[in-house]
């Protein structure tokens, strides 16, 4: 182990002290970190093939080529012999900042021109000392790979065993094919939280507007998990994830985009019925990673979607594509799923927040948006399909209460603040405003397809495999690090270790 040491510092020495030029070298490792840089910290959004070759070309390929052609040309050509020792000094720092800060923080031009000068003056300072800097940056990368490994074998050997479904429900057979839509509005709390201290809204315009229309109001519907991942996986799924064992990983639940995008039973279900399935959004947020889309239509193309994109880029409203669906499918069985990131919750950050009061009066005025928007879509699919099965489940609550959905990750003592965080809103127009009998058994997301499912197939049986309506949460501080069960199937909140 020492004389492997010892003949590694010596090749390095060896390396700064001689006279010869790397400039294929000094592209790779200015390109290198910021590489991994940016795979370690947005894994799950950057994990797919296609995103990989993309960054393999822009932040190695493309600065190799380049840095070896100028190189070469300033070598050969007399005029600018003098200045050719400049040129991997500034091409490799230049490029080294210039990577680092979009990986970190985007195309912002102005942080990245003010960058870039600083990076030129500090490049032709450190012109001689360029062989140390890139050593410097390798030893960097050699850290971030170590980081890496745990992401690198969790890709390795994730198993979606967890979706196992025992009971058969995957060949279920309606009985009953209506249109079907469920609307998403992203964080929009349920009607009983609304009236609670924490909230304090009278929403009673909006409650009586679903009742005007044959909507039936589940007072006290809630979710199960806390992001719009961990929620939709599970919803999509009919099944409990719990966070996949959380290991104190700070990235986001695995694989749940492409859970989300089609690769579940809902969307087989529905497709082996004959149902044209459709996914509309307003932002790229599902699709950073590009999973395989498995439903038969999405409103947001990849080719529209940044290889550098963190899911916000862009904004559409899927009222435009849901007209225009429902008029060119009018002899099709359809489900339509919608997501609008709309009320959505308050800030994630803490350093953001405008305190309690600040981020509950903005969640507010949101939900107001949400309202008229909501309203629109239920009007236009209760104009053009009057025969079909509405439904508006959020993902999660709205956290009001707390500062910043950080909080979240706490130990809370304060039941209002538990509740705020996974009470959603359920409201369903039932066919021929015939109510089932068994819609007692919708309490939470993770069984709402089920319960679909078993109306539509007229088929009970499958409710005797009902997951249990139990809420979680990763808690981060308070207590050792893990998955915690903190609402029960009563609805009662509790804090139980997974």
């Amino acid at each position: 182990m020492i004389k492997a040491i010892y003949k590694i510092r010596s090749q390095i020495l060896s390396f700064v002290k001689n006279d010869k030029d790397y400039p294929i070298l000094a592209a790779f490792s200015a390109g290198i970190y910021p590489l991994l840089y940016y795979y370690n910290s947005n894994f799950t959004l950057v994990n797919s093939w296609s995103q990989f070759l993309y960054f393999v070309v822009t932040y190695l390929l493309i600065p190799m080529c380049t840095f070896l052609l100028v190189f070469t040309f300033f070598k050969r050509l007399p005029i600018l012999q003098k200045f050719s020792k400049y040129v991997i000094p500034v091409l490799n720092i230049t490029s080294f900042v210039f990577l680092v800060i979009i990986s970190t923080s985007g195309f912002k031009w102005k942080i990245i021109t003010i960058a870039l000068v600083i990076a030129l003056i500090f490049a032709i300072l450190l012109q001689k000392h360029i062989k140390k800097v890139i050593v410097f940056q390798l030893l960097m990368t050699l850290i971030v790979v170590s980081k890496l490994i745990p992401d690198f074998y969790r890709h390795i050997t994730y198993s979606s065993a967890w979706m196992d479904l025992q009971d058969g429900i995957e060949h279920v057979k309606f009985k009953m094919k209506p249109n079907v839509y469920v609307i998403q509005p992203d964080g929009y709390t349920s009607f009983s939280e609304l009236k609670k201290e924490t909230y304090n809204f009278d929403n009673s315009n909006f409650e009586q507007f679903l009742d005007n229309n044959n909507f039936k109001l589940y007072i006290d519907f809630r979710s199960n998990y806390t992001t719009t991942l961990s929620s939709n996986s599970s919803m999509f799924a009919m099944k409990h994830h719990y966070y996949n064992n959380y290991k104190n990983k700070p990235n986001e639940l695995y694989n749940t985009r492409k859970i989300i995008t089609g690769n579940n039973p809902v969307v087989s279900i529905f497709r082996e019925n004959n149902y044209k399935t459709f996914l509309l959004l307003d932002i790229s947020y599902l699709l950073v990673n590009r999973p395989k889309m498995l439903y038969d239509y999405c409103n947001i193309d990849y080719s529209e979607v940044p290889y550098l994109d963190r899911g916000f880029s862009i904004n559409k409203d899927p009222l435009l594509d849901l007209k225009q669906i429902i008029e060119s499918h009018p002899d099709s069985n359809n489900f339509v799923f919608i997501e609008r990131m709309l009320p959505m919750h308050i800030t994630n950050d803490t350093s953001d927040s405008e305190g309690i009061q600040g981020e509950r009066k903005k969640y507010l005025e949101q939900l107001e948006e949400a309202n008229i928007w909501l309203t629109s879509v239920v009007q236009l699919i209760s104009e053009k399909d009057p025969n079909s099965m509405i439904i508006i489940a959020a993902d999660h609550g709205g956290f009001v209460g707390m500062e910043s959905t950080q909080e979240s990750g706490l130990k809370q003592t304060d039941e209002a603040l538990v509740t705020s965080i996974f009470s959603t809103v359920l409201a369903i127009k039932w066919p021929d405003n015939k109510v089932p009998n068994f819609d007692n058994k919708l309490k939470t997301n993770v069984n709402l397809f089920r319960v679909l499912f078993s109306y539509l197939s007229h088929d009970t049986s499958y409710l005797e495999n009902l997951e249990d309506d139990k809420s979680y949460s990763v808690i981060k501080e308070g207590v050792p690090v893990g998955v915690y069960e903190v609402i029960n199937e009563n609805g009662e909140v509790v804090f139980k270790k997974h």
